[in-house]
């Protein structure tokens, strides 16, 4: 009789969950809101859709494992510690959580779960069926409600001592720069997220009178999306927030490299929807920043896998070792 495991992809808007097989074909996949205040909530929606979706695959004996990619997800914990970005990881005194995922949804579920980093289940999709297929060496950068990154070394995914090796998305790209959820100032995240995108906007529009199609809107309202919708009307302003975006992601980059030296850097999520208006200064100020042993030799990659597709099928891979 066939096994196959679930993925859990866990985002700060929303979580997708899929049934695949020992091939990596996503049998039948759902999604769920991540933007619940409350953990039960939180957690009674996913155990409902993880039911519904296992039953459409044939019962629980089928299944030999859940593998959970999710913000801050501890490899050697199976928890979720500290994230920022989810609104429903935090206690009533608004003090971030640890909160041991692997065990409360086993002990719903009735199966084994593992836990890492979604960044990391990201990176280790792309490895197995993405663009990164064949590489030892990458990094994965998540361009998403946040910045993750999943850092792989001679095949390996690099977890560290404690679980959390390869937190880029906070390091400091700017010093004294935004303040993040994290409790830091001028991580990277703060500037190339989506929502950091739309805090560039806000800022160009209240420090410049230039002509926008983007002032027709609400400031507080803004999304990547109407920025790069914008950009695609010949908006000149918006067409400058992205290239201040590539510019801090590829100065970013650049130090990057310096400490894994990767044949690639794979870049992931919604943001990359806008690669026409960011790729281009990505790799100018990536490549005006390296080494010279290092410039024009990292390739600058965007994965060619479905939004949900790479993190689901990484985050199931866990569960074939359980």
């Amino acid at each position: 009789m066939e096994k196959y495991v679930v993925g859990i992809d866990i985002g700060g808007q929303s979580t997708k969950l899929g049934i695949v097989d020992a091939r990596g074909n996503i049998l039948c996949q759902s999604v769920i809101s991540s933007l619940q205040t409350r953990l039960d909530d939180f957690l009674d929606d996913l155990t409902r859709a993880l039911e519904e979706l296992i039953a459409k695959a044939g019962g629980k004996e089928l299944i030999r494992g859940i593998g959970v990619g999710a913000p801050n997800g501890n490899y050697y914990k199976s928890s979720i510690e500290f994230a920022p970005n989810l609104k429903w990881g935090y206690d009533d005194s608004g003090n971030p959580m640890i909160i041991q995922l692997g065990k409360i949804l086993s002990d719903r579920i009735g199966v084994p779960v593992a836990v890492t980093n979604d960044a990391n289940a990201a990176a280790q999709g792309e490895m197995t069926y993405g663009v990164a297929r064949g590489m030892k060496n990458f990094i994965m950068i998540t361009l998403g409600t946040g910045v993750g990154s999943g850092i792989v070394i001679n095949g390996q995914v690099l977890y560290g001592h404690d679980g959390f090796a390869g937190e880029l998305g906070h390091t400091i790209a700017v010093r004294g720069g935004r303040p993040c959820n994290c409790g830091r100032v001028g991580c990277l995240e703060t500037y190339t997220s989506a929502i950091g995108v739309a805090r560039t906007a806000r800022e160009f529009l209240a420090n410049s009178e230039a002509p926008s199609l983007l002032r027709e809107l609400d400031p507080e309202r803004i999304s990547s999306k109407d920025i790069y919708e914008a950009a695609e009307k010949g908006d000149a302003l918006a067409v400058e927030i992205f290239e201040y975006t590539g510019k801090i992601l590829g100065q970013s980059l650049a130090d990057f490299v310096a400490f894994s030296a990767p044949e690639a850097i794979v870049l992931f999520g919604g943001l990359t929807k806008a690669r026409k208006y960011i790729e281009e200064p990505i790799l100018r100020h990536m490549n005006d920043n390296l080494l010279n042993i290092w410039k024009n030799k990292i390739r600058l990659e965007f994965s060619q896998l479905k939004d949900s597709d790479a993190a689901i099928l990484g985050a199931s891979a866990l569960a074939w070792e359980l």
